[in-house]
Protein backbone atom coordinates (compact mmCIF):
# COMPACT_ATOMS: atom_id res chain seq x y z
CA UNK A 1 0.00 0.00 0.00
CA UNK A 2 1.20 3.22 -0.98
CA UNK A 3 -0.01 6.63 0.45
CA UNK A 4 1.26 9.64 -2.04
CA UNK A 5 1.01 13.56 -1.45
CA UNK A 6 0.47 15.60 -4.51
CA UNK A 7 1.76 18.87 -3.68
CA UNK A 8 2.62 22.72 -4.64
CA UNK A 9 1.97 25.66 -2.36
CA UNK A 10 1.54 27.54 -5.42
CA UNK A 11 -2.46 27.39 -7.23
CA UNK A 12 -3.68 26.39 -10.24
CA UNK A 13 -1.08 24.46 -11.62
CA UNK A 14 -3.26 21.45 -12.00
CA UNK A 15 -3.00 20.03 -8.53
CA UNK A 16 -6.04 18.49 -7.98
CA UNK A 17 -6.59 17.59 -11.42
CA UNK A 18 -3.85 15.52 -11.05
CA UNK A 19 -4.62 13.41 -7.77
CA UNK A 20 -8.22 12.86 -9.21
CA UNK A 21 -6.95 11.28 -12.66
CA UNK A 22 -4.06 10.06 -11.46
CA UNK A 23 -5.97 8.20 -8.93
CA UNK A 24 -8.55 7.10 -11.81
CA UNK A 25 -5.91 5.73 -13.92
CA UNK A 26 -4.47 3.47 -11.06
CA UNK A 27 -8.23 2.50 -10.88
CA UNK A 28 -8.50 1.75 -14.16
CA UNK A 29 -5.64 -0.42 -14.29
CA UNK A 30 -6.80 -2.82 -11.10
CA UNK A 31 -6.02 -0.99 -8.01
CA UNK A 32 -8.13 0.12 -5.09
CA UNK A 33 -7.52 3.58 -4.46
CA UNK A 34 -8.63 6.38 -1.70
CA UNK A 35 -8.49 9.86 -2.52
CA UNK A 36 -8.00 12.43 0.49
CA UNK A 37 -9.07 15.98 0.20
CA UNK A 38 -7.10 17.97 2.18
CA UNK A 39 -7.83 21.21 0.44
CA UNK A 40 -10.39 23.82 2.57
CA UNK A 41 -11.54 24.89 -1.34
CA UNK A 42 -12.47 21.25 -1.61
CA UNK A 43 -12.22 21.63 -5.48
CA UNK A 44 -11.64 17.70 -5.42
CA UNK A 45 -14.55 16.88 -3.54
CA UNK A 46 -16.57 19.24 -5.75
CA UNK A 47 -15.13 18.15 -9.02
CA UNK A 48 -16.56 14.76 -8.30
CA UNK A 49 -20.08 16.47 -7.62
CA UNK A 50 -20.11 16.10 -3.85
CA UNK A 51 -21.37 19.60 -2.17
CA UNK A 52 -20.60 19.83 1.37
CA UNK A 53 -24.68 21.44 1.75
CA UNK A 54 -25.11 18.06 1.28
CA UNK A 55 -22.36 16.26 3.63
CA UNK A 56 -23.60 15.85 7.19
CA UNK A 57 -19.55 15.20 7.67
CA UNK A 58 -15.88 15.18 6.10
CA UNK A 59 -12.31 15.02 6.88
CA UNK A 60 -12.65 18.11 9.35
CA UNK A 61 -14.90 15.67 11.47
CA UNK A 62 -12.26 13.37 11.17
CA UNK A 63 -8.99 15.43 12.03
CA UNK A 64 -11.10 16.70 15.02
CA UNK A 65 -11.71 13.22 16.43
CA UNK A 66 -15.69 13.83 15.94
CA UNK A 67 -16.27 10.94 13.31
CA UNK A 68 -14.49 7.55 12.46
CA UNK A 69 -12.94 7.54 8.80
CA UNK A 70 -14.59 4.94 7.69
CA UNK A 71 -17.98 6.79 8.24
CA UNK A 72 -16.87 9.69 6.30
CA UNK A 73 -14.82 7.81 3.34
CA UNK A 74 -17.99 8.03 0.09
CA UNK A 75 -17.69 5.78 -2.94
CA UNK A 76 -16.87 6.73 -6.86
CA UNK A 77 -17.37 5.05 -9.70
CA UNK A 78 -13.59 4.84 -9.82
CA UNK A 79 -12.45 4.97 -6.28
CA UNK A 80 -13.58 5.98 -2.96
CA UNK A 81 -13.27 9.70 -1.70
CA UNK A 82 -12.65 10.89 1.86
CA UNK A 83 -14.44 14.28 1.22
CA UNK A 84 -13.61 17.99 2.79
CA UNK A 85 -15.62 21.27 3.01
CA UNK A 86 -14.80 24.68 4.01
CA UNK A 87 -15.34 23.56 7.57
CA UNK A 88 -11.66 22.76 6.93
CA UNK A 89 -10.11 25.98 6.81
CA UNK A 90 -10.81 26.60 10.66
CA UNK A 91 -9.13 22.95 11.69
CA UNK A 92 -5.55 24.60 11.41
CA UNK A 93 -6.07 27.04 14.15
CA UNK A 94 -8.40 24.65 15.91
CA UNK A 95 -6.19 21.58 16.11
CA UNK A 96 -3.45 23.99 16.78
CA UNK A 97 -2.76 22.82 20.61
CA UNK A 98 -3.86 19.56 19.97
CA UNK A 99 -1.14 17.04 21.21
CA UNK A 100 0.71 15.45 17.88
CA UNK A 101 -0.89 17.59 15.73
CA UNK A 102 0.87 16.74 13.12
CA UNK A 103 0.26 12.96 12.88
CA UNK A 104 -3.71 13.32 13.32
CA UNK A 105 -4.22 12.31 9.67
CA UNK A 106 -1.83 9.39 9.57
CA UNK A 107 -3.44 8.07 12.75
CA UNK A 108 -6.81 8.31 11.04
CA UNK A 109 -5.61 6.37 7.93
CA UNK A 110 -4.42 3.23 9.82
CA UNK A 111 -7.75 2.85 10.44
CA UNK A 112 -7.87 1.80 6.07
CA UNK A 113 -5.04 1.30 5.29
CA UNK A 114 -5.52 -2.24 4.67
CA UNK A 115 -8.47 -1.61 2.69
CA UNK A 116 -6.57 -0.01 -0.68
CA UNK A 117 -3.35 -0.10 -2.94
CA UNK A 118 -3.37 3.85 -2.89
CA UNK A 119 -4.02 6.44 -0.89
CA UNK A 120 -3.92 9.74 -3.03
CA UNK A 121 -4.10 13.13 -0.69
CA UNK A 122 -5.19 16.40 -2.85
CA UNK A 123 -2.67 18.83 -0.08
CA UNK A 124 -4.05 22.74 -0.24
CA UNK A 125 -1.90 25.40 -1.91
CA UNK A 126 0.04 26.29 1.19
CA UNK A 127 2.75 25.11 4.06
CA UNK A 128 0.32 24.90 6.94
CA UNK A 129 -0.70 22.37 8.94
CA UNK A 130 -3.31 20.51 6.49
CA UNK A 131 -0.17 20.35 4.54
CA UNK A 132 2.15 19.25 7.41
CA UNK A 133 -0.82 16.31 8.20
CA UNK A 134 -0.56 15.20 4.80
CA UNK A 135 3.55 15.07 4.48
CA UNK A 136 3.51 13.16 7.79
CA UNK A 137 0.77 10.68 6.55
CA UNK A 138 2.61 10.31 3.37
CA UNK A 139 5.48 7.47 2.12
CA UNK A 140 5.71 9.62 -1.34
CA UNK A 141 5.57 13.24 -2.65
CA UNK A 142 4.80 13.86 -6.22
CA UNK A 143 4.91 18.01 -6.33
CA UNK A 144 3.42 19.29 -9.42
CA UNK A 145 5.05 22.16 -11.66
CA UNK A 146 3.19 24.19 -14.14
CA UNK A 147 5.19 24.72 -17.34
CA UNK A 148 5.54 28.57 -17.11
CA UNK A 149 8.57 30.40 -15.78
CA UNK A 150 7.43 31.21 -12.27
CA UNK A 151 6.93 27.22 -11.79
CA UNK A 152 10.39 27.11 -9.52
CA UNK A 153 9.67 30.35 -7.78
CA UNK A 154 9.25 29.47 -4.12
CA UNK A 155 9.98 25.67 -4.50
CA UNK A 156 12.82 25.91 -2.29
CA UNK A 157 10.32 26.92 0.86
CA UNK A 158 8.54 23.31 -0.48
CA UNK A 159 11.87 21.40 -0.26
CA UNK A 160 12.92 22.90 3.52
CA UNK A 161 9.38 22.25 4.54
CA UNK A 162 10.22 18.44 3.26
CA UNK A 163 13.31 18.28 5.15
CA UNK A 164 12.10 19.32 8.39
CA UNK A 165 9.46 16.51 7.65
CA UNK A 166 11.78 14.08 7.31
CA UNK A 167 14.40 15.09 9.67
CA UNK A 168 11.55 15.00 12.98
CA UNK A 169 8.35 13.87 11.97
CA UNK A 170 8.45 11.00 8.87
CA UNK A 171 11.77 9.65 7.88
CA UNK A 172 10.76 7.58 5.39
CA UNK A 173 9.11 10.57 2.91
CA UNK A 174 10.89 10.37 -0.23
CA UNK A 175 10.04 12.59 -2.95
CA UNK A 176 8.37 10.02 -6.14
CA UNK A 177 8.30 12.61 -8.58
CA UNK A 178 7.96 16.13 -10.15
CA UNK A 179 5.34 16.25 -12.95
CA UNK A 180 5.16 19.37 -15.30
CA UNK A 181 1.55 20.27 -16.67
CA UNK A 182 -0.12 22.21 -18.77
CA UNK A 183 2.43 21.89 -20.79
CA UNK A 184 1.98 23.59 -24.76
CA UNK A 185 5.14 22.58 -27.17
CA UNK A 186 4.37 25.07 -29.32
CA UNK A 187 5.16 27.87 -27.02
CA UNK A 188 8.70 28.60 -26.45
CA UNK A 189 8.63 29.24 -23.14
CA UNK A 190 6.88 26.12 -21.92
CA UNK A 191 9.54 23.63 -23.83
CA UNK A 192 12.52 26.11 -22.23
CA UNK A 193 11.13 25.41 -18.37
CA UNK A 194 10.50 21.62 -19.04
CA UNK A 195 14.09 21.98 -19.77
CA UNK A 196 14.98 23.92 -17.28
CA UNK A 197 13.47 21.69 -14.33
CA UNK A 198 14.76 18.40 -15.87
CA UNK A 199 18.78 20.33 -15.27
CA UNK A 200 17.46 21.08 -12.28
CA UNK A 201 15.93 18.14 -10.84
CA UNK A 202 17.16 15.00 -13.31
CA UNK A 203 15.67 11.62 -12.99
CA UNK A 204 13.58 12.85 -10.67
CA UNK A 205 10.83 14.49 -13.43
CA UNK A 206 8.51 12.03 -14.75
CA UNK A 207 8.84 10.99 -18.61
CA UNK A 208 4.94 12.00 -18.47
CA UNK A 209 4.42 15.38 -19.49
CA UNK A 210 0.90 16.67 -19.05
CA UNK A 211 -0.34 18.32 -22.26
CA UNK A 212 -2.21 21.37 -22.13
CA UNK A 213 -5.76 20.02 -23.05
CA UNK A 214 -9.57 21.63 -23.18
CA UNK A 215 -10.73 18.21 -22.12
CA UNK A 216 -8.65 18.51 -18.67
CA UNK A 217 -10.38 21.87 -17.87
CA UNK A 218 -13.94 20.89 -18.68
CA UNK A 219 -14.26 17.61 -17.68
CA UNK A 220 -14.87 19.12 -13.82
CA UNK A 221 -17.21 21.17 -14.90
CA UNK A 222 -19.34 18.04 -15.32
CA UNK A 223 -18.50 16.11 -12.73
CA UNK A 224 -16.35 13.61 -14.41
CA UNK A 225 -12.41 12.22 -14.47
CA UNK A 226 -10.86 12.76 -17.94
CA UNK A 227 -11.68 9.11 -18.37
CA UNK A 228 -15.43 9.35 -18.39
CA UNK A 229 -15.13 12.33 -20.47
CA UNK A 230 -13.27 12.10 -23.07
CA UNK A 231 -11.41 9.10 -22.75
CA UNK A 232 -9.81 9.28 -26.20
CA UNK A 233 -7.93 12.95 -25.16
CA UNK A 234 -4.38 14.23 -24.80
CA UNK A 235 -5.68 14.45 -21.16
CA UNK A 236 -6.61 11.19 -20.59
CA UNK A 237 -3.31 9.11 -22.53
CA UNK A 238 -0.88 11.27 -20.24
CA UNK A 239 -2.71 10.53 -16.75
CA UNK A 240 -2.61 6.87 -17.73
CA UNK A 241 0.76 7.15 -18.77
CA UNK A 242 1.43 8.98 -15.33
CA UNK A 243 -0.67 5.98 -13.33
CA UNK A 244 1.55 3.84 -15.06
CA UNK A 245 4.59 5.41 -13.83
CA UNK A 246 3.56 5.92 -10.50
CA UNK A 247 2.88 2.21 -10.22
CA UNK A 248 5.79 1.31 -11.58
CA UNK A 249 7.54 3.22 -8.68
CA UNK A 250 9.49 5.05 -11.46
Amino acid sequence: MRKIAFTNQKGGVGKTTTTINTGAGLSKIGFKVLLVDMDPQANLTYSLKIHSSKMKQNIYHVLKGQMSIKDVIMPHSEFDLLPASIELSGAEMELVNEPAREQILRTALKEVEDEYDFILLDCPPNLGLLTLNAFTAADELVIVLQSEYLALHGLSKLMDLIKIVQQRLNPGLKVEGIVCTLYDKRKNLNREVVGHIKEHFGSKVFNTIIRDNIALAEAPSHHKTIFEYDSQSYGAEDYMNLAKEIRNGY
